[in-house]
């Protein structure tokens, strides 16, 4: 298969997998490669980890198809070489099950896994049309009843409906959280042991060498004023307005800057905000950047003031790299990974003066990035792969000491 330019992602039609099998071990047998769902439609943290979990598998060995309902996120650069990446051409995961299910009568994965909850629909349904009896494991990393707190009941109840209707076929849920796998069994209506917790993929082998990239930004050059960082999509449930109010608060005491790092929808009102505060020379909105982490090892404090999420990637990067950490103590995630706040300050949401108290204590006395690296251990790549194989039944980390 010819492989096009990083900045593309190769489509290979269903009729072309046959030919691409992995080759027979030292036993002359062909392992059967393990299938991953998902859409890639974006720069998120989900996104993200996926990848990282693809370069896992790659590590340990294990064959893998990256089955794709979309390819539009710039995080597919980073695609292992050694992946399989199958475009199933159509535009919305739903309508991805005819495509699915000839996907898994001709390829015969060992099993698949879908991420988020759409695609394990699709992947429950596909499964069926397919009469294979592929193993079915499914990825959840959102908090669901929160983001659905502000719907009406008839929206939560078309929401959740296929959940309990379909989410008991599925042969196993990983939720990347306690918090997350509660929620979902609450939802779904299933028994909390049918739900395993297994952390995300974030401190990868080459973490520390992308931190040590050289500095993006003039602010974080040495002998600059302390920069406090926020990352994420600019989006209603990062909640950057209170980190931005906070920061004002902050800025007021002492001289400091806030760079807030992604791109989204709600740019034009957080430029707003920002302008009306005064801010405009002590604020920016430098978009999305392919190396966060060259700018977030040089923040002072990393800021997350989520209103909700699954588990948060960046805060656990942060502390991974020593970066000291205020959170709001939303669900789910930030309590688990701050040990209910005897790590770091954990405050209540929206809460404008509460953060900027807990943030101006950090930047007086920091955790230790010692104390801070020790938290986060479990999300080490390998680890979380290994984890990820042995749900799946993937064969070729059995009898291994570290799976």
């Amino acid at each position: 298969m010819t492989r096009l330019p990083h900045t593309q992602t190769p489509c290979v039609r269903i009729s072309e997998t046959l030919n691409s099998r992995p080759l027979p071990d030292s036993n002359g047998v062909i392992p059967a490669p393990l299938a991953v769902f998902a859409s890639f439609s974006g720069a998120g943290g989900v996104e993200r980890m996926l990848i990282n979990l693809l370069h896992g598998f790659v590590d340990l060995g294990q064959p893998v198809d990256l089955v794709m309902v979309r390819a539009e996120s710039p995080h597919l650069a980073r695609l292992p070489p050694e992946v399989n990446p199958i475009h199933l051409n159509v535009t919305h995961t739903l309508a991805a099950i005819p495509a699915l299910a000839r996907y898994l009568r001709q390829r015969r994965p060992a099993a698949l896994l879908a991420a988020k909850d759409r695609a394990g629909r699709t992947a429950v349904l596909a499964r069926a049309l397919a009469g294979t009896d592929t193993r079915l494991v499914l990825r959840l990393g959102t908090n669901l009843s929160t983001a659905m707190a502000d719907r009406t009941p008839v929206e939560r109840w078309l929401r959740y409906a296929p959940i309990r209707l379909l989410y008991p076929r599925i042969d196993r849920i990983v939720a990347v959280s306690n918090g997350v796998a509660e929620d979902t069994a609450r939802i779904a209506r299933l028994p909390r042991e049918r739900i395993q917790v297994i952390r995300n993929p974030v401190i990868t082998p080459d973490l520390t060498i992308q931190a040590a990239a050289p500095c993006p930004h003039p602010w974080l050059m040495p002998d600059q004023p302390p920069v406090i960082m926020g990352v994420g999509r600019l989006q209603r449930q990062k909640d950057f307005p209170t980190l931005i109010r906070a920061f004002a608060q902050v800025r007021a005491t002492r001289d400091c800057r806030l760079l807030i790092l992604g791109e989204g929808g709600a740019r034009a009102g957080l430029e707003s905000l920002i302008a009306e505060l005064g801010l405009t020379d002590s604020v920016e909105l430098p978009g999305f950047q392919d190396n966060p982490y060259a700018w977030l090892a040089r923040a002072r404090l990393f800021v997350l003031s989520s209103a909700w999420e699954g588990s948060p990637n960046v805060l656990t990067e942060a502390m991974a790299l020593g970066v000291p950490v205020v959170a709001t103590d939303c669900p789910s995630g930030p309590a688990e990974i701050l040990d209910g706040g005897r790590i770091a300050p954990l405050v209540p949401l929206g809460d404008v003066s509460a953060l900027a108290d807990a943030m101006q204590g950090m930047l007086e006395q920091p955790t230790p990035a010692a104390r801070l690296r020790a938290a986060v251990a479990d999300y080490e790549q390998a680890q979380s792969a290994a984890h990820y194989l042995e749900v799946l039944g993937a064969s070729s980390i059995a009898g291994r000491d570290d799976a």
